[in-house]
């Protein structure tokens, strides 16, 4: 079950679709701060919506060989599902351990090189710390549960149709 679950395959595809969306993410995430007015959780949730769409289709197309399932509307509630807990991982996660971080260190800023930008290393660290442990609990719940049939989706539907 154990080699079932993690792949090679399916674990390289899967990191590569995840390191895309978190490129996406950070790099969304940080514009936003640096652009408007948003706060750094604001920001997290806002990568993360816009990491989620593309992920999805990147996801459904390349990680868990379900390009060619019928079952897209299925595989996208479920998606959904297991991406809310995601962002709840990855947002929220990821503010406590930087408020951990602030409160036991100083805040730590680099310019990076060749630019003018500067980055908060406790937030750059708590974001991809917390990106980690959602990429591990996305992995699992998507191969397990989003594009695997469970039966949930059915059940789902006859609650919602009483």
């Amino acid at each position: 079950m154990a080699s079932e679950l993690f792949n090679r395959r399916d674990i390289l595809a899967y990191f590569i679709v995840a390191a895309i969306g978190a490129s996406l993410q950070l790099v969304a995430g940080s514009l936003f701060q640096d652009w408007f007015t948003f706060s750094y959780e604001q920001a997290l949730l806002a990568g993360y919506v816009i990491a989620f769409v593309v992920g999805f289709f990147l996801t459904k197309l390349f990680a868990f060989n379900a390009k060619n399932s019928t079952k897209t509307r299925r595989e996208a509630v479920k998606f959904t599902l297991v991406s809310i807990v995601s962002c709840l991982i990855t947002v929220y996660g990821s503010s406590l351990l930087y408020d951990y971080s602030v409160s036991k260190f100083d805040i730590l800023t680099v310019v990076m090189p060749l630019s003018v930008k500067q980055v908060n290393v406790n937030k750059l660290v708590a974001h991809t710390t917390g990106m980690g442990v959602s990429f591990l609990s996305n992995y699992i719940l998507h191969k397990t549960f989003t594009f695997h049939n469970t039966g949930f989706y059915e059940r789902l539907k006859r609650l919602l149709n009483l």
